[in-house]
């Protein structure tokens, strides 16, 4: 249950009937001390101003119309207009049993919708980098929180697959007398790319024939498309490869890279024009948005087919907004890329909408990301100035988690290490990424990120490992049912059963707003109100049988709400560190 929700809706009910319009907004939070109790209803002052009422009396009508009985402990007011709700442990705790018998702890989902998120986006005959990291792993995060919620998401990994590099590329392997390329790796294929674009710098004619490429590629010649497939093969292949390592639920078929709309292109084109949309502009096909102006104050103008007749990347995201609205029927479209593509995907937008490609209900959002930065402060490379290979930073971390859990247990067998080092090393990496705020820049910092203090992934696995110890020394099978009911009846169960029970409106804001952050955040504080309860409440050593079960229910329920939340965030777990 998604408690703030359920609070607001009763609240709600009695407002409008103290006299506030049907659309007014409750303001509703969790309370920051116990002693403010558990929730805050604010904002009564300002609507009191707006309805000409003094704010006594209008919270003496709210709480006259209210009806939160067998919910509310008590409610309190503070001051002249602000309440403070203390809720009914015996209400909670039936909320705690509730959440273990029920599936994905009793959340339910309101209305379904179908989601596309567009994340990853990797470049063809090329490596993935660091700068990939965050659109891939927020991206997926988001995908599995959405997933778990009820929604049918569509993955989309929109990679660079077109385009004149790959004229260039062609023309040439051919002229290495590589044309087969069966066995060349991506690290090679990088190689070739940066000798490939040097020769269609430096020289005129070699340019010429990769341009006359880039034609026959698009009219569908079978020998530049059979090189294509190949260049494109044995990228996905070796990216395939990294997304399974980390964790990250791209397959093949969510590969929707910018080959596919091209057959869209030409009657796009012809329909803007057709509703006078698009116009002829010095040669090219330009649209002049009412929406966006330039510096001198003029309508911009983008260019959506060139003099020569080739398309732009504007073109081909307008076919894929496109395609993602009438083909997809998507209610939502979430784009996970560099902030600085802000202005350009706008502009499609705007161009999509006035042509009536999407309707104006459909929500397309840009969750712009931040850049990884070194302690210099300036984005993340070697020491020699290059863009640091996912797949090396991977590595690297596996590295020093082996070391670390090397330290801590000498003894451990070969099979164990490498498992727990991946697990450990490459969850480090990633919770330090999503433990931010996506929009913000952050220093990437090896040595708090693989540390079993403070909200990282070691520390969130071994909290986890902690309360499965419990159930261990207990003789319990996790996967069993408790038997007797719940009752909160100390500080420490309540402050935690609270915690628990916030597990959803917490996921439902992460989906909402698209910030795993947020749910990074609520399962550190989750993990140090456990750590409290457990130094208070003497759980495996109990006497009283029903606060034994009290006590092993909030374990249980603690143990399957990190497991969850850390799954939402393709964070993997053990069950010993």
């Amino acid at each position: 249950m998604n408690i703030q929700n359920f609070l607001a809706q009763k609240i709600y009910k009695s407002i409008i009937l103290a006299g506030a319009p049907v659309n007014y907004q409750v303001q509703i939070r969790k309370s920051e001390k116990l002693k403010f109790g558990d929730y805050q209803v604010n904002g009564i002052m300002t609507l009191a101003k707006k309805l000409q009422m003094s704010p006594q009396i209008l919270v003496n009508k709210i709480l006259k119309n209210v009806n939160l009985n067998g919910i509310v402990q008590k409610i309190e007011i503070i001051g002249p207009c602000f309440l403070n709700i203390f809720l009914e442990p015996k209400w909670l705790s039936a909320q705690i049993d509730y959440a273990l018998i029920t599936q994905n702890l009793g959340i339910t989902l309101n209305q379904k919708q179908t989601i596309v998120v567009d994340y990853s986006s990797p470049n063809v005959a090329k490596e993935m980098h660091v700068g990939h990291l965050r659109s891939t792993i927020i991206g997926d995060a988001i995908v599995r929180t959405l997933e778990f919620l009820g929604h049918n998401v569509i993955r989309a990994n929109h990679i660079g697959d077109w385009g004149t590099h790959f004229g260039m590329m062609i023309a040439f392997l051919e002229k290495q007398n590589m044309i087969d390329c069966c066995d060349i790796a991506l690290a090679d294929l990088e190689i070739l790319y940066r000798d490939a674009k040097k020769a269609y710098d430096e020289d005129i004619d070699f340019a010429k024939k990769a341009r006359s490429y880039v034609v026959r590629l698009q009219n569908g010649d079978e020998k530049c498309r059979r090189l294509w497939h190949k260049l494109v093969d044995i990228t996905m292949k070796k990216n395939q490869l990294l997304y399974e390592r980390m964790s990250v639920t791209l397959k093949n078929q969510d590969i929707m890279g910018e080959s596919f709309y091209q057959s869209m292109m030409e009657e796009i084109i012809s329909d803007l024009k057709k509703k006078n949309i698009a116009v002829s502009s010095q040669g090219a096909t330009v649209v002049f948005l009412d929406t966006h102006y330039n510096k001198s104050g003029d309508n911009v103008g983008v260019i959506i087919q060139k003099k020569d007749g080739g398309y732009l990347y504007t073109t081909t995201d307008i076919a894929c907004v496109k395609y993602r609205s009438e083909t997809l029927q998507a209610d939502r479209v979430i784009y996970y890329i560099d902030s600085r593509q802000n202005k350009h995907l706008t502009q499609v937008w705007s161009i999509a909408r006035q042509a009536g490609y999407v309707k104006n209900n459909i929500q397309l959002e840009h969750h712009m990301l931040g850049m990884v930065l070194g302690k210099d402060g300036r984005p993340f490379k070697t020491r020699s100035g290059d863009t640091i290979k996912l797949s090396d930073l991977l590595d690297e971390a596996v590295h020093r988690a082996t070391n670390l859990i090397l330290a801590k247990n000498p003894k451990i067998s070969q099979n164990d290490l490498q498992n727990r080092a991946e697990i450990i090393g490459i969850g480090s990496v990633k919770y330090a990424d999503l433990s931010k705020n996506r929009t913000t820049d952050y220093i990437f910092d090896w040595d708090s990120m693989l540390s079993f203090k403070g909200n990282t992934a070691p520390y969130m696995q071994y909290a986890y490992t902690r309360v499965l110890s419990i159930f261990r020394k207990s003789g319990i099978n996790i996967e069993e049912e408790i038997l007797g009911s719940t009752f909160l009846f100390n500080e420490h169960s309540v402050m935690l059963g609270i915690h628990l029970l916030r597990f959803e409106e917490t996921i439902q804001k992460v989906a909402h707003e698209g910030l795993p952050h947020i749910m990074c955040s609520y399962l550190y504080d989750l993990a140090s109100i456990f750590s409290q309860f457990y130094e208070n409440c003497p759980i495996i050593s109990e006497k009283d049988k029903n606060k034994k079960t009290t006590y092993l229910k909030l374990s249980l329920l603690t143990a399957k709400t990190l497991k969850i939340g850390l799954h939402t965030l393709g964070i993997n777990t053990i069950e010993r560190m």
